[in-house]
């Protein structure tokens, strides 16, 4: 039996992207590498005189801040740490290897893709860790977390706007446009798609088989 390119398709996806998402969870620490590195980068310059160093613990991230604990019963006072889940952002890179493998390519075109996107999608992923990290100083780390943010020009609004950008919209949708983008001949052989004509030269011609049709005539003729 013969199958479609589409269903070809279909039945390699739901091969390969439980397989990417099981190297992904295997491979937790070296994934979250680069959007560690990224985030200390900047939450340390957006926030020097609060956050001091953001450190990867395995699949997590670690930030130690300037912020001063409640004392306890006697006296003693604590520095905050903060722990953020870049893994919750981090599975477009899972999606996106997952559609290129079952998309029907040479093995250096494949990684070639992967080696286009995935700076991309370690972009997305900082994103998503870095406004992870804001939301908890805004929202968990009371009062004098607030004051630093607003201290640094970072408002409320701005935060909540870009943690549910980077939660809910980014991580979905970069690794499929990124995908149609690098894929877009295999795409025209599944749906049949055609690129509109460039002029107006380019449009469909008579057919050479077909009647001639008469010309109708409109009643204005000489005397």
């Amino acid at each position: 039996m013969t199958l479609s390119p589409l269903r070809r398709f279909i039945l390699q996806a739901v091969l390969w992207l439980p397989l990417s998402f099981c190297l992904w969870a295997v491979f937790a620490s070296p994934v979250i590498w680069p959007p560690a590195k990224i985030g200390n980068a900047v939450l340390t310059r957006q926030l020097p005189d609060t956050v001091t160093k953001v450190e990867q613990n395995k699949a997590q991230l670690e930030i130690e801040t300037t912020l001063r604990t409640e004392p306890d019963p006697q006296g003693r006072v604590g520095v905050i740490v903060l722990q953020a889940t870049p893994m919750i952002y981090a599975w477009c890179l899972p999606l996106f290897a997952g559609l290129v493998m079952a998309t029907p390519l040479s093995g250096r075109r494949r990684v070639l893709q992967i080696a286009i996107a995935f700076p991309i999608l370690w972009i997305v992923v900082s994103w998503g860790a870095v406004f992870d990290v804001l939301y908890l100083l805004q929202f968990k780390a009371g009062p004098l977390g607030a004051a630093a943010l607003a201290r640094n020009g970072w408002s409320e609004d701005a935060i909540a706007l870009g943690y549910q950008f980077g939660y809910l919209i980014l991580p979905a949708v970069t690794p499929v446009a990124l995908w149609i983008l690098q894929n877009q001949r295999f795409l025209e052989t599944l749906v049949g798609w055609r690129r509109e004509p460039d002029g107006a030269g380019d449009g469909p011609s008579a057919d050479p088989a077909a009647p001639a049709v008469p010309a109708q005539d409109s009643g204005d003729r000489p005397a």
